[in-house]
């Protein structure tokens, strides 16, 4: 990093990304704000940013610049379990230190504007506000997920479609992030990373801006009877107090020209903080049979299937017959009742339940609560390791005020300490600890295919498939749970609960495999669905989850997508559309390695599958650099194609 001074106190101060095209403009006169250009136009004009504190008084207006820095960043980081390998990240960034303890980095790249505040204070410091009003324009359209919870809009699952409205027509409810704005000449979103001991942002509109709003923090805590949930009863009249020096989240605004560069923006990863737990080795990626989708329904055995040894056992060898590296034991392993995780039911007989795995060398991770494992967590996290379980899913956090915030990082160090992974569900979108943390395998807050089972049509599934990995996984993976092997049409599908029929094809399922950040993911479907299609079930049991590049072929925001990802040698290519009718894509091959012939096996929707969405066609066909190959989807349709080089 290149340090040199700047003239103290100069006004106002301009941050350039390394490629010149972006200015983040900063002023620090009767007000703190902040405006980004690009090219010369605006994207998001001069829009207050702040620090409410104690006193009532603004950290950051009428500030006076004690020092000024400006540096650049040029850094290889290595990404294990993320979407690619190791990437580079370039940046110059301002640093201003002012005279009351206070300061404030502002940092451009070539994929957007990130800033952060921070404190040099030593004593105790309570944040009663942050105060963040992006002006964007009153007719610019967002893509805004509101809060399910309209009596306590900041308790809630962090799962909903997308709202396409203008700013000045949006409802007035606070929308969850990430935030899609479209400025025109470019899209920006709103993300965070590197959050500690502090809440996460939520925005409303405010006429022509959005306005950030934030969880206060919790006084009193209670507990809900079912599953034993904590919830905040009653709350503090501030937002968030520490002691000490302290970094604030880091507020990135993410600028996309082109859809195809949202899933790939790496902000998110880049500002988190590096690696905490030093080797990755122990942690293994890998797909799941999971029970809870397909309600632990099994046909032609002979015991009754539900919560038992005999199901998991089940569960058990089809993961092993496939190649699957884990089994989950959703809700009901242990009384959620008694909110006890230290005693599993008799009818799992979870020790010689283990025992079965290790022979099959299949995992086994355990579903629970959130603060059921924090109030025993190093009991439990010592009990299960050495027992030989994997790691734990945990679920139903559904906040991200301060507490929740700090018993996330808690609960990832304990398990990183004890070698075991997690998978987080009832959560907000990644915030980059995921980088501090890479023992995070997955992160929820993203409306999964869990919602078919109670979901409306309305809520327009394959519409938001085409839409979500534009938005929301520009934070980080997602645990879709994809896998459905009961696929409907737009006019024959229905929610059941018992039975879970997907909207769209299967291969639309199929292609979630790769067009999602998920090294963590589920054959959601019952074993005895899959083992009824073997040609099917051996695909996508093949399909790789982590990779060491992503690219986006093509795709449009709410229209459809097409992903290549390359694991060493091997390429694998996915796409998906909306309902709006058939769609051809074609298929460039131009990234393939010059000279080598390779073989391409397509899973494609069958000629049928705008009536009978679950048909489709394994074909096989040779292809080189120069090949291109024309895809055709049905509505609500995908494809998948594996690609490997030939001997």
């Amino acid at each position: 990093m290149l340090i040199s001074s700047l003239q103290v106190g100069a006004k106002p101060y301009k941050v350039t990304s390394p490629n010149g095209r972006i200015i983040a403009t900063l002023s620090l006169d009767k007000t703190c704000q902040l405006s980004i250009l690009l090219d010369g136009e605006e994207l998001m004009a001069a829009s207050t940013i702040d620090l409410t504190l104690a006193d009532g008084k603004q950290a950051y207006s009428q500030a006076k610049v004690a020092r000024s820095k400006r540096s650049s960043i040029n850094e290889v980081i290595e990404a294990p379990m993320y979407r690619q390998a190791s990437f580079t990240f370039k940046a110059n960034q301002l640093d201003l230190k002012l005279q009351n303890g206070f300061g404030l980095i502002v940092l451009a790249t070539d994929e957007g504007v990130a800033y952060r505040f921070y404190q040099t204070n030593k004593g105790a410091t309570t944040i009663y506000n942050e105060v963040a009003d992006y002006h964007f324009g009153a007719d610019r359209t967002a893509w805004l997920a509101y809060s399910t919870n309209k009596e306590k809009p900041m308790a809630m699952a962090f799962q909903n479609i997308y709202h396409e409205t203008a700013i000045g027509k949006a409802e007035d409810q606070v929308a969850f992030l990430p935030v899609t704005i479209d400025c025109d000449k470019a899209k920006v979103t709103l993300l965070e990373t590197d959050i500690v001991s502090y809440p996460g942002m939520f925005v409303r509109t405010n006429g022509n801006s959005l306005k950030a709003e934030f969880a206060p923090y919790p006084k009193k805590m209670d507990y809900y009877r079912w599953r034993g949930m904590s919830y905040v009863k009653e709350t503090e009249d501030y937002i968030a107090r520490h002691e000490g020096t302290h970094s604030y989240p880091w507020r990135i605004l993410a600028v996309t020209e082109d859809d195809t560069q949202m899933p790939l923006n790496n902000m998110v990863y880049a500002l988190a903080r590096p690696n905490k737990i030093g080797s990755t080795d122990w942690i293994k990626p890998g797909k799941v049979a999971w029970d809870w989708w397909n309600d632990w329904n099994l046909r032609g055995v002979d015991f009754v299937a539900g919560i038992n040894y005999d199901t998991y056992k089940y569960y058990i060898d089809f993961a092993a017959a496939h190649g699957l590296e884990y089994i989950i034991l959703d809700e009901g392993w242990y009384d959620s009742n008694k909110a006890n995780i230290m005693q599993p039911i008799d009818e799992v007989r979870l020790p010689e339940l283990i025992e079965y795995a290790n022979e099959k060398n299949v995992g086994i991770v355990l579903w629970t609560v959130f603060n059921v494992i924090d109030e025993k967590l190093e009991e439990a996290c010592k009990h299960y390791a050495e027992m030989g379980i994997k790691g734990f899913k945990v679920d139903f956090l559904d906040r991200n005020d301060q507490t929740a915030i700090e018993m996330v990082e808690r609960l990832a160090a304990a398990t990183a300490r004890h070698q075991l992974l997690l998978d987080l569900h009832g959560i907000y979108a990644p915030v980059g600890l995921n980088r501090t943390y890479p023992n995070i395998l997955n992160y929820e807050g993203v409306f999964g295919m869990e919602e078919v089972r109670w979901t409306e049509l309305k809520n327009d599934m394959p519409l938001y498939d085409v839409t979500f990995p534009f938005i929301r996984m520009m934070a980080g993976a997602v645990d879709f749970t994809p896998g459905a092997m009961r696929n409907g049409t737009k006019e024959d599908w229905a929610a059941i609960y018992n039975k879970p029929i997907s909207m769209g094809t299967r291969c639309h399922q199929a292609a979630c495999y790769i067009v999602h950040d998920s090294p963590f993911t589920m054959l959601a479907d019952s074993p005895t669905n899959y083992e009824a299609d073997e040609p099917y079930t051996q695909y996508i049991a093949s399909l790789p989850t982590v990779f060491d590049e992503t690219r986006i072929l093509q795709g449009k925001l709410g229209e459809y997508i097409a992903t290549a990802r390359r694991l060493g040698d091997a390429w694998y290519i996915a796409g998906q559309t909306n309902w709006e009718g058939q769609r051809e894509l074609t298929i460039d091959f131009s990234f393939l390695t010059e000279g080598k012939s390779y073989q391409a096996h397509l899973l494609t929707d069958g000629v049928n599958a705008h009536h009978d969405a679950e048909d489709y066609r394994i074909s096989t066909i040779k292809c080189n650099a120069s090949t291109k190959q024309t895809i055709h989807m049905m509505p609500g349709g995908g494809f998948v194609i594996k690609l490997k080089i030939e001997n």
